[in-house]
């Protein structure tokens, strides 16, 4: 990969001026597998692995159906509750119908990390449903990008409160409390309260 945008030839190399983002990572990744890896012949086998796969003659180890492949392949497994709204991860919320009969009920969800639309909910590692989040379903974001949103939100409420902090502070400094005002001392708790005498209308 030294020809990739990014790649240092040692710790103590130059900074990079332009660095891969994940998503483009991951699509090199993707393109050295199918274009590179799968077509260049290999040794032990005699043929390019994409060649030797559509040969036949082998029976490959599958799992048994997309769910089974999705416990091998989304690493990223959670610990979560079933409320009645759906399950809650990542500021996020992930209602499915089949969740009714869980609710209450500690599941694992599993996810990929480079989108966060959609999450597998297991039970007793059996699967039980795909939620979607009604926020995300138009889209796709990572978790990363989704992190990184809501820092950025919070640096710019942090910034916020402090220019306010700041226009506050000057508003004091350009009229400040005057130091020889007196405030009317509260009368003891023990002193008589005068009553005021309800006025008739007669009497006005």
């Amino acid at each position: 990969m030294a020809c990739l945008p990014g790649w240092q030839p040692g710790p103590r190399s130059p900074r990079p001026h332009r660095r891969l983002s994940l998503a483009e990572l991951d699509g090199a990744i993707g393109r050295f597998l199918v274009e590179d890896y799968n077509q260049r012949p290999y040794s032990e086998i005699k043929a390019p692995p994409v060649r030797r796969w559509a040969a036949g003659g082998w029976l490959p180890r599958t799992p048994e159906s997309l769910e089974h492949l999705d416990m091998l392949l989304l690493s990223v497994a959670r610990p979560r509750v079933v409320h009645r709204d759906g399950i809650r991860f990542a500021g996020q919320r992930y209602p499915a119908l089949t969740l009714a009969g869980y609710v209450g009920e500690a599941v694992t969800i599993r996810y990929d990390p480079r989108d966060l639309a959609e999450i597998g909910v297991y039970h007793d590692d059996r699967f039980v449903c795909r939620a979607v989040s009604p926020e995300l379903a138009a889209q796709t974001i990572s978790l990363q990008e989704l992190q990184a949103t809501r820092s950025a939100r919070r640096r710019a409420l942090a910034r916020q409160l402090a220019g306010r902090r700041e226009h506050a502070e000057q508003l004091l400094a350009a009229a400040p409390y005057p130091h020889d005002r007196v405030d009317p001392a509260p009368p003891p708790a023990d002193a008589p309260r005068t009553r005021r005498r309800l006025a008739l209308y007669r009497e006005q």
